[in-house]
């Protein structure tokens, strides 16, 4: 089997996601344009190289619908011949999007890709897209469906989480967040988003909030306590976890992911492609796995798929440098840890989502992308990426520097 090879990686600063966010003028097609073409010209590339084009979207409607992949590659004046694929793997959409643009390389059908995803939550809502899951019976009621904050919540229960926990891990992203902005850890990987008229919108994560404390958060109150107790979730979840007595609900928008707008982009090649484009490789992907997990609890996968996919590699956790799990909700983070053994000094050592929001279709090639500067900003060898994802599932992906 061939090498899959990163040779650039991008994303845009993340806009808060309201209206008054800064990326909110900003189309999911201009989104998307901005980190291709910043791909196209970062490299000099000529596109008529590029084979593909797989962008990850969760909420593929409306101006997010219709094969946003190809229309952007379009848009962002790559040739006629590039073609593109959306898919949609709920969180990991953009993770397995760079896993699918590698595959066709690995597979000798491709040699010059282009993996990453794009999401704007400011215009096209959370769950525009609908779905069976959470509203057809034949499928609801034996799954045991809840909504994934009732499931973080059910962790922190089950797995003995406290409030001062989770608020404690939402501290630590936020200051980590800062620290990473302020020592410029993000510069060479951030495209800034301009209006029409080249004017920057943004050019710096906005969601972050530095001066956030465990007082701060206190003051917040639990998010999903309505919709667990009226709302009847509770009892769902206790159904399908009976060693859980009562929910005790510890999640709030403090230490839960930021809703935003972005979208990243990973230029992905063989070995012969890059000598092609005159790139030397920056990293090459060494395993890829995914999983289904029990979809009441759901947001465990990365967990499991952590497992299979050192496995597949044939590493332990000694074999890895960096760690970046995506910050869903603060107890998915903390059950990891908890997992593995771990402490948080190799994990998400430059904030996560938490701090600076999680653009849902682009959220895992932007980790991805975070991982590989900060591999080559401390000299070290290889990091895992991996989130957790609705429905019950998680993704995983080993890259390791060359």
């Amino acid at each position: 089997m061939a090498e899959a090879f990163i040779y650039d990686a991008v994303r845009t600063p993340r806009g808060r996601g309201k209206p008054d966010g800064s990326l909110h003028e900003v189309s999911t097609l201009g989104l998307a344009t901005t980190a291709l073409r910043a791909i196209k010209e970062r490299a000099s590339l000529d596109t008529e190289l590029v084979d593909d084009v797989v962008l990850g979207c969760v909420d593929p409607v409306g101006e997010a619908g219709g094969d946003i992949a190809r229309v952007s590659a379009l848009a962002a004046d790559y040739g006629n011949q590039v073609p593109g694929v959306q898919i949609n793997r709920f969180c990991a959409s953009g993770l397995d999007a760079v896993n699918f643009a590698a595959a066709q390389v690995m597979a000798g059908q491709h040699q010059l890709t282009i993996g990453g995803g794009v999401e704007s939550m400011s215009r096209v809502g959370i769950g525009a897209s609908g779905g069976a899951w959470p509203v057809d019976p034949a499928v609801a009621i034996k799954t045991y469906f809840m909504p994934q904050g009732i499931s973080a919540d059910l962790i922190a229960t089950k797995y003995g989480f406290s409030r001062d926990d989770v608020d404690q891990y939402a501290v630590l992203s936020q200051q980590r967040a800062a620290k990473a902005w302020s020592e410029g850890r993000f510069k060479s990987s951030i495209v800034p988003v301009h209006d029409i008229n080249g004017i920057t919108l943004l050019d710096r994560d906005e969601h972050m909030r530095p001066s956030t404390d465990m007082q701060s958060l206190a003051a917040l109150k639990p998010s999903f306590v309505m919709m667990g107790e009226q709302g009847g979730f509770d009892a769902v979840a206790i159904d399908a976890h009976p060693e859980i007595e009562k929910v005790i609900h510890v999640h709030h928008a403090g230490n839960s992911s930021g809703i935003v707008d972005g979208a990243a982009a990973v230029l992905i090649g063989s070995r012969e492609a890059g000598e092609a484009i005159a790139l030397k490789p920056r990293a090459k992907i060494r395993a890829f796995a995914n999983i289904g997990t029990e979809p009441a609890i759901m947001l465990t996968g990365p967990i499991d798929v952590t497992r299979k996919v050192l496995d597949r590699a044939k590493m332990t956790f000694a074999d890895i440098d960096l760690i970046e799990v995506n910050e869903a909700f603060a107890s998915v983070v903390l059950r990891f840890m908890q997992a593995f053994d771990l402490d948080a000094a190799r994990l998400n050592v430059n904030g996560g989502a938490i701090a600076m929001g999680h653009p849902l279709g682009a959220t895992g090639a932007m980790l991805l992308g975070t991982a590989l500067d900060e591999l080559e900003r401390i000299g070290k060898a290889t990091a895992l990426v991996t989130l957790c994802i609705g429905a019950g599932m998680g993704t995983a992906t080993i890259i390791e520097r060359v």
